[in-house]
């Protein structure tokens, strides 16, 4: 029976569980935002360090291994929803422009002012937020649109190392940050409606 042979791991690198240790928290969160379910995370997580493990020889700069695990998880992720039969859900970046380019939170807060004695408006509507309520905004973002925001704002990748996680053009990456962006700040205000964490100036 014929076994897989394991490349060499060139000396004087940091050895694969340093590597992997050093960066497991940011990643397993990555996979949960991927996932968005921890049974499915967890998962997504043993795979990506499997194939990180296989392919680990191959890494030329250890010092990017941040960047290289983050796109070996997005495109196990991928693999995982054709498996699945499914596939990223999709916009038209031209239909986000005829309604959704038009919200702008900030206004929007200004207009209904919905503390109406505050010297800190748009501080005090973000304090409303808890962790979970940031995370079910972020969830129902289009993925497209959520990964850009999640690599840049939360891992705090530059939009060129996000470009390299995703396989994605910078120019693409930029227009999603935008569009993410705007469907964000909608989300929000949107979910503070709905749960009652504000009310609404025409409402009683």
């Amino acid at each position: 029976m014929e076994t897989r042979r394991r490349a060499a791991i060139p000396s004087g690198r940091p050895a694969f569980a340093d590597v992997a240790r050093e960066h497991l928290e940011r990643l397993y969160g990555f996979c949960v935002h991927l996932a968005r379910d921890r049974t499915d995370a967890d998962d997504l997580l043993q795979e990506t360090l499997l194939r990180g493990m296989g392919a680990y020889s191959e890494l030329r700069e250890p010092e990017r291994a941040k960047g290289w695990l983050f796109a070996i998880a997005t495109n196990v992720w991928r693999d995982q929803l054709r498996a699945r039969g499914r596939r990223v859900q999709t916009a038209s970046l031209d239909a986000l422009d005829e309604d959704g380019d038009g919200f702008s939170l900030f206004q929007t807060i200004a207009i209904e002012d919905p503390f109406p004695y505050s010297d800190e408006l748009h501080l005090d509507f973000l304090r409303l937020f808890h962790d979970e309520d940031v995370q079910a905004v972020f969830g129902s973002i289009n993925p497209n649109y959520r990964l850009p925001l999640i690599l840049t704002v939360v891992h705090g990748f530059s939009c060129k190392e996000a470009a390299a996680v995703l396989d994605i053009p910078l120019g693409t990456v930029l227009s999603r940050l935008h569009r993410g962006r705007k469907e964000l700040e909608r989300g929000m205000w949107d979910y503070a409606v709905a749960h009652g964490l504000v009310t609404k100036a025409d409402e009683p």
